[in-house]
């Protein structure tokens, strides 16, 4: 059987003895390469040759970032038979995908779940969405959400470290001084119901949670499954109380079904539109400003050995 290891060498919480070890133990069972990669895009480029080439498994060592890249190349513009499985050892500071499988967060321990998995014969179907040509796996953003990602990786890009605190010191700053808090510029339009407009803050999951702060779960569509369509939570108001009390919910891990809350369970595809270009995150990257996207939810995906 034939495998290739895609590995991060700038991923947060990977050594390079670690990843020694792991391509060692791969070893044991493919006949593996080893990649590192050098730019953004290499991930998905690898893995699409990958899927050209037949080969059995393609394992995303890396964060979130580094497994859609890998996903993306993998399924190409449709799922297709045949195609290599994924395996995911997680090597970043959150990990939300692997974690919604219930793969360690040692990535030691995680190559020997995958490795178990294996030798059992385990392949697990999980769905995932689309937000426009690009899969995501857990979530995309349009909005603050968005913009917070981005100014925390224009600071991870400064120097600064990936801390529960930069996140949180970058939502506050944001939240005051960059994002446009009077007018909600997105419109929610689904087919055969009324359009919603005067949207915030728009958060479309495929899976629970959104995210983690530290070891925290940040859960606003606690619903959302890899075995349902996309969830939606949504902001009509920017103000600050609204913004505090909401904050303070999903820190409790209480929900909030209020009239400044709008949230949607189980669809199957969900337009977002704006009337000026708002800041979009997928799985977590920053992708620049749209004007409009849809979001599409499709059921056994992606093939995974877990």
């Amino acid at each position: 059987m034939r495998a290739l290891l895609v590995a991060n060498p700038t991923a947060t919480t990977t050594t390079t003895r670690t990843r020694d070890v792991i391509a060692r133990a791969l070893s044991s069972t493919y006949d593996l390469d080893v990649v590192l990669t050098e730019h953004r895009g290499h991930a998905r480029d690898l893995a699409r040759r990958a899927r050209a080439e037949g080969l059995d498994l393609v394992v995303a060592l890396g964060g979130d970032g580094t497994v859609n890249e890998v996903v993306n190349g993998l399924l190409g513009a449709a799922p297709a038979p045949g195609a290599p499985a994924l395996g995911v050892v997680p090597g970043g500071s959150t990990n939300v995908f692997a974690r919604a499988l219930g793969v360690a967060q040692d990535p030691v321990e995680a190559t020997g779940q995958l490795l178990d998995a294996v030798a059992a014969g385990r392949l697990r179907r999980v769905g995932l969405a689309r937000a426009g040509e690009r899969w995501f796996t857990f979530s995309a953003g349009l909005g603050l959400d968005a913009e917070v990602v981005g100014a925390v990786d224009r600071r991870r890009g400064a120097g600064a470290r990936s801390t529960p605190g930069l996140f949180l010191r970058t939502a506050v700053r944001q939240f005051y001084l960059g994002t446009e808090r009077r007018h909600g510029p997105l419109t929610l339009v689904r087919p055969g119901q009324p359009d919603v407009e005067g949207l915030f803050l728009a958060v479309v999951q495929n899976t629970a949670p959104w995210t983690y702060l530290g070891t925290r779960r940040i859960d606003p569509s606690p619903r959302a499954s890899f075995d349902t369509g996309l969830d939606l939570y949504a902001l009509r108001s920017l103000r600050s109380a609204t913004v505090l009390r909401e904050a303070a919910a999903l820190l409790r891990g209480t929900g909030r079904t209020g009239a400044s809350v709008l949230q949607l369970h189980d669809e199957p595809e969900l337009v977002l539109r704006s009337q000026v270009p708002v800041a979009l995150q997928i799985d977590g990257e920053h992708l620049g400003t749209r004007t409009s996207l849809t979001f599409t939810a499709v059921p056994g995906a992606l093939a995974v050995r877990v």
